[in-house]
């Protein structure tokens, strides 16, 4: 009997999901193939790793103790295939980035388009989840690189700046504010407002800019709140309401004239975003030269991925 290094890998991501559906998400496999390899552990050991309850799943005290050694294995297996591929001295292997920002999701495929150009024997995977979850799979090292926007002082953590994304508000193109471009804090009070969900990023930078200019968040006239900065870029073009978000975001609808920006006087909102990774992880050759790549070039590769975002010709 030995491990099976593709069944370890199964439980430990349905042991980070708890949930057999996202696993199966995640490795691009069936739920039922997720299932059965669980099960096969479970009746080659002799063991439960999961209580189940319906739909829902817990690891059980068996579970919870292998756990910590599983993604020891894997994280061996995964160094030992790095030098195996890396012998040669080139810089090849997979590149997971956890993402918890809509800036990142945006600005993340071209930095790793960029450098693919140079390391075209990388593989790489950005996974979407939240701040606390890109947080927590850095810690416990099964993350090796992650984006978020806020700033984690944690002794087990490093970061740099990554960007710095500008919060712009927008509105419908036949908005009364539309043609002259600009608006008083004031304002803000008497407009039908969409907003994202508390604890996203983007809410509390635009959140803390508000108060500073005497605007109580819980003041506005809240029409509509979105999980997803996308619609609510549409929900603006729908002339729903107004609302703030990523410049990143709006850059296509701009360019295209679905919609327009308005200055608030005195509130200028920048959102920071930051690159992470455990200070005590053993990094692969692709990971370690990720790091320093974007030391290199973040400026100019940054530069060039706002521009191909908004690289539309504009409406007439």
């Amino acid at each position: 009997m030995s491990i099976n290094i593709p069944e370890l890998r199964v439980f430990v991501t349905a042991a980070e999901e708890l949930n057999f559906s996202r696993a199966a998400a995640r490795l691009h496999l069936s739920q039922s193939a997720v299932s059965q390899n669980i099960q096969s552990i479970e009746k080659s050991y002799g063991v439960e790793l999961f209580v189940r309850h319906g739909r829902s799943v817990q690891l059980s005290e068996v579970g919870q103790v292998i756990l910590p050694m599983a993604r020891e294995v894997l994280n061996t297996v995964r160094l030992l295939e790095d030098s195996l591929i890396n012998v040669k001295g080139e810089v090849a292997g997979e590149l997971t980035i956890g993402c918890s920002t809509t800036s990142g999701k945006y600005i993340l495929p071209n930095l790793l388009a960029a450098f693919r150009r140079e390391y075209s024997l990388v593989r790489s995977r950005v996974t979407i989840s939240s701040r606390s979850g890109v947080v927590e799979r850095l810690l416990d090292q099964t993350l090796a690189l992650g984006v978020m926007s806020r700033q984690v002082e944690h002794r087990d953590l490093e970061y740099m700046p990554l960007l710095e994304d500008k919060v712009i508000l927008i509105v419908p193109i036949d908005h009364p504010w539309a043609q002259y471009g600009r608006a008083m804090p004031a304002d803000l009070l008497d407009q039908p407002f969409i907003r994202r969900e508390e604890s996203s990023g983007t809410a509390e930078v635009v959140s803390n800019a508000l108060k500073q200019q005497g605007v109580m968040p819980d003041t506005l006239n809240a029409v509509m709140e979105l999980g997803n900065a996308e619609a609510i870029e549409m929900a603006v073009e729908e002339g729903i309401g107004i609302a703030f978000v990523s410049e990143l975001v709006a850059a296509r609808g701009l360019a295209l004239g679905r919609i327009k920006q308005v200055e608030i006087n005195g509130l200028d909102i920048v959102q920071r975003i930051y690159l992470y990774r455990h200070v005590g992880s053993v990094f692969t050759r692709a990971e370690a030269r990720f790091w320093d790549f974007v030391q290199e070039n973040r400026a100019q590769i940054l530069s060039d991925a706002i521009g191909n975002l908004s690289g539309v010709t504009p409406a007439a």
